[in-house]
């Protein structure tokens, strides 16, 4: 039955749709805000799919999920300031760092739309296309880049910076990066803020570049070794490396005292040998 607010009827489909965020909101450990602009109906609903064994994407009018959030308990409303736009609900039992990048892999690289801001510097690269010559020849001329006919087949002459970053892209570019294939943009979920137990998490903090602490963390434990090593701690990892270099200075420290026992007699005749040679040489005599 339809709830009547004033003289309004709500709709039963949108109390059900506010009921249904609002479980999902309590049913699940995190849930997520995020934007899927730019996106067509087909890719949504691969992404969907994509997502299906780990989150559920719940896409509905902007007003239902703040009247679902809002009437959610503890510190929920706080998420409302991020919906805007097109807006998503993304609900996992996952951790918030986890679903930031299960939500970065859903990018895929998109065409660039006329009057759109060039991301960073779009290039255009020399060599052979697949175009025979004609109007095409006119129409990558006439969007800045420069092309020639080679072998019955335009080619683009030089590698040129066609637009660069923070600039607008015209609609004779958007056309001509489009057929030769170029995609300046990414299209994906964008995450704009996660919820989980009281805490607000935003995507400057869940970005982690997985090579670069991959390599502190050897570093690290390079470090820790090296250090163990030095100050002669002993443990399971560095027994080994301390019992070679014991040997090395007690074999050095016989070498230098002059000490007559078996592992140090090769290196003392070395030794007197090096030495001999040298009082030779320094003489003008040779043994």
């Amino acid at each position: 039955m339809a709830e009547t607010r004033g003289a309004e009827a709500i709709p039963q489909w949108k109390m059900d749709e506010v009921a249904e965020l609002k479980d999902l909101v309590k049913n699940y450990n995190i849930f997520g805000v995020v934007s899927f602009e730019s996106i067509s109906a087909d890719q949504l609903q691969k992404m969907r799919r994509n997502l299906r064994e780990s989150a559920v994407l719940k896409v509905t009018r902007n007003t239902l999920n703040e009247k679902a959030l809002k009437e959610s308990d503890g510190s929920v409303p706080d998420m409302v300031q991020y919906i805007e736009g097109q807006t998503a609900l993304i609900f996992t039992n996952d951790n918030p760092f986890k679903l930031y990048k299960m939500l970065a892999q859903t990018k895929t690289p998109a065409p660039i739309k006329a009057g759109a801001v060039a991301p960073f510097d779009i290039t255009v690269n020399k060599g052979p296309t697949s175009f025979p010559p004609g109007p095409m020849l006119s129409e990558f001329q006439g969007a800045g880049i420069p092309t020639a006919v080679e072998g019955g087949k335009i080619a683009i002459k030089e590698t040129k910076v066609v637009c660069k970053a923070g600039e607008k892209v015209s609609q004779k570019l958007a056309n001509a990066l489009s057929k030769l294939e170029i995609f300046p943009m990414e299209v994906g979920l964008i995450l704009r803020a996660v919820y989980e137990d009281g805490t607000v998490y935003l995507p400057e903090v869940l970005h982690v570049d997985e090579t670069e602490m991959f390599n502190k963390f050897v570093t690290a434990a390079q470090e820790a070794f090296n250090l163990s090593v030095n100050a002669a701690i002993v443990n399971k990892d560095n027994i080994e490396v301390l019992i070679q270099k014991a040997h090395t200075e007690a074999v050095n420290l016989g070498v230098e005292a002059v000490v007559f026992e078996p592992e140090v007699m090769d290196k003392l005749i070395g030794k007197a040998n090096a030495q001999a040679t040298s009082v030779a040489k320094a003489s003008k005599y040779e043994l």
